[in-house]
This record gives structure tokens, sequence and C-alpha cells, in this order.
């Protein structure tokens, strides 16, 4: 199966002025289309060609031999799920995630201060997520290049991409101004 580049959820331009147009054309239009077409071109007469990008991710995690391919597969999923936490002044966690989120973190207050900080303070290239696991326990984390939750059995509830991509057309090198008008403005559960 070949993977194609998902739509946007969202006009290029709907993010400004919190995301340029700019951004998004290089962060969906060349970083993200080109983790699809390299694992497109690593596993065309694999045995990954036939497994879903989630399944390519856990089968190829941890293994050297394999790594080019998790690299690619896992930023493709990463991309993909980060483009769905993202609208113009966002959303606020409602209902059953809102009273979870009071449950393991005091306050959607406190949830965004840890949120923020695993982002500001994940060394490098990464990501910072809020994700479940299959207690149904939330928690942060922060994920250092393509790592991804779900290869380590985590549901990815809302995640921040913090590679420098992501942000450096529009605040530099200011990760922590990025972060900051992520939660304030663009996160979406």
């Amino acid at each position: 199966m070949a993977f194609e580049l998902p739509e946007l959820p969202f006009a290029p331009n709907a993010l400004e002025p919190y995301m340029s147009e700019q951004t998004i054309s290089f962060h969906y239009g060349k970083h993200h289309r080109t983790y699809v077409e390299n694992l497109n071109k690593l596993i065309k007469g694999t045995d990954f060609e036939k497994m879903s990008l989630e399944e390519i991710v856990q089968k190829s995690q941890g293994k050297s031999e394999y790594a080019a391919i998790f690299n690619n597969a896992a930023q493709a999923f990463n991309h993909a799920f980060f483009w769905k936490c993202l609208c113009l002044e966002g959303k606020l966690p409602s209902g059953d995630m809102k009273e979870k989120i009071d449950r393991y973190f005091g306050s959607y207050d406190n949830f965004c201060e840890e949120f923020q900080n695993a982002a500001v303070s994940q060394f490098g290239s990464g990501w910072a997520w809020l994700v479940e696991d299959k207690s149904g326990k939330l928690s942060v984390i922060k994920t250092s290049n393509a790592d991804t939750p779900i290869a380590h059995g985590l549901k990815p509830i809302v995640c921040v991409d913090v590679w420098e991509h992501a942000y450096y057309l529009d605040y530099q090198n200011r990760r922590a101004d990025f972060v900051n008008t992520f939660i304030n403005h663009l996160m979406k559960f």
C-alpha cells in the first residue's frame, strides 16, 4: 500500500496570525510530504508495504535495520496527528476529557503548565504529548526526534511539534513563545 499525504484539516492560512501560511507550506508541504514519500520508497517490495502506518511504527521500533523506516513512518504519523491538534483559537477539552485532565493534573491550568514545561525542556528536536495508557491514566510525555507514543503502547490525545521547522519561520529561536501560543490559541482537543 502506498501512503498519501493526508489533507490538512484547515486552509494553509487558517492559523494566522499564530502560524503563518509560509510555515504551513514548508512544514506540511515539504517536511511532512518528504516523510511520506521516503516511507513509500523504503517499504516498496517489503512486508511493511501491506501494513498500516501504526503497524509499521510498532514493528520497526527499536530495530536498527529498520531505523529509516521507523523514522519516516513515525514522522508521517506524528505530523498527521499534529495537524488534527490545531485550529484557530483552539478548542478546550470538555466532557470526559475535561474530567480526566482535572483528575490527573488537578486542573486544566496545571496540565498546560506541565505540557509547556515538557515541550520547552525537550532537548533538541521532538514532541510533547498528552497521552493515555491502557488503564486510562493521562500523562504528559516528551519524545525525541521521530519517537512516538504509539511505539510504546500509549494513545496520543494532543501533541505539539517542537522541531525547529514547526516554528522557526514565525518564532525564530523562541520555542517557549511558540508553545505558549500553541496552548493558548491553537491547541484543539
